[in-house]
């Protein structure tokens, strides 16, 4: 099998963050979220990979995805944002004849893809898909069933016929795109890919629903990156290389060769990328910091913090944080009682 990976959106509800870059480049638990995506399918033994990239994104892919191994991945271009369906259309040519796997990569699966892929692979319907129950269906596609089967499926309905959402993990045979390149576009003027999955049911194909097992995550708003951070931070060992002087290290926590600590103390799961230097400082509990921070005479607990960025003599502790690229906060004089900062790539902060 083959899959795709749609990444030319711009990700508009995690803004600030991604006024200058493009979502699937963001970072949790030390990795950019695309990459997090690409390894989940190589973990389903799926090896060769299209990412589908906009005129604005294809760069900031290309570059967070330079040193991936064991996959072939291969970029594609569509140059209007017309949906998921139109998406997926755009790779009809780079897919060919083969089934494959469309993987919306701000998704995270406790348990990958492999599930999915293995029972597709064993009953080869026309479509699998992957649904959760969710609180509020009107939020997602939402699908009907009739035992495992999917009788009819909805694209954020006002009335929802279950509280089963779609969750962002589909397989198909090529099938599906006889059906896509012949729907018109939704009252909202993109092709969905629910309409053309309704299509291949309206035309009698099989179209399997599979229930997600384990925590599933959508990091598509700034306290989902928080969450799905912490949940992958839950996975880590203890490893610890780098430099750690007159410090105390505690629980699961990831020091690269390259990191220095000093008079700190750090309660894990924490993970530190290349280069970081922590010194005089506390990281707590789910924290992870990008290649290159540093973190000095400050505390941090329960944040992302991103490469370069710099966080210097605070005198209340930071919690809750996204911190991106080259951001800086600086510490003032008077201690309020806590921050809580979403700070988009090289922005100043001073608290004063």
């Amino acid at each position: 099998m083959k899959a795709i990976i749609p990444a030319a959106g711009l990700g508009t509800r995690l803004r600030p963050l991604t006024y200058t870059r493009p979502k699937p480049v963001l970072r949790v638990a030390g990795k950019p979220i695309i990459v997090h995506a690409i390894e989940t399918l190589q973990g389903a033994g799926i090896t060769e990979i299209g990412v589908v990239v906009s005129d604005i994104t294809r760069v900031e892919i290309q570059h967070a995805i330079r040193e991936i191994s064991g996959v072939q991945v291969t970029l594609i271009n569509q140059h209007e944002q017309l949906g998921l369906g139109h998406a997926v259309l755009v790779a009809r040519e780079w897919v060919g004849e083969d089934d494959f796997c469309v993987y919306l990569g701000d998704n995270l699966f406790e348990f990958g893809a492999r599930p999915f892929v293995e029972r597709f692979v064993a009953e080869r319907p026309a479509a699998l898909i992957a649904l959760v129950e969710v609180e509020d269906p009107t939020a997602f596609g939402v699908a009907e069933l009739d035992g495992t089967r999917i009788t009819r499926l909805v694209e954020k309905p006002k009335v929802p016929p279950s509280n089963l959402a779609v969750a962002g993990l589909y397989c198909f045979t090529p099938q599906i795109f006889s059906v896509l390149a012949g729907m018109p576009p939704s009252a909202r003027g993109e092709y969905e890919i629910t309409d053309g999955i309704q299509g291949l049911i309206e035309a009698g194909a099989a179209v399997l629903g599979q229930s997600v097992v384990g925590w599933w995550k959508d990091t598509g708003r700034p306290a989902d990156l928080l969450d799905a951070n912490r949940l992958l931070l839950e996975r880590i060992v203890l490893d610890v290389q780098g430099t750690v002087e007159d410090s105390r290290i505690t629980g699961r926590v990831v020091i690269p060769a390259s990191a220095r600590v000093t008079r700190s103390k750090i309660v894990g799961p924490v993970m530190l990328g290349e280069g970081v230097v922590i010194e005089d400082a506390y990281i707590g509990p789910f924290t992870s910091i990008g290649q290159g921070s540093v973190v000095r005479g400050a505390e941090v607990e329960h944040s992302v913090i991103d490469a370069e960025a710099r966080i210097e003599q605070l005198s209340t502790r930071l919690q809750d944080c996204l911190i991106g690229v080259r951001a800086q906060v600086r510490g003032g004089r008077t201690v309020p009682r806590t921050h809580k900062l979403t700070i988009s790539d090289a922005s100043v902060v001073e608290l004063a």
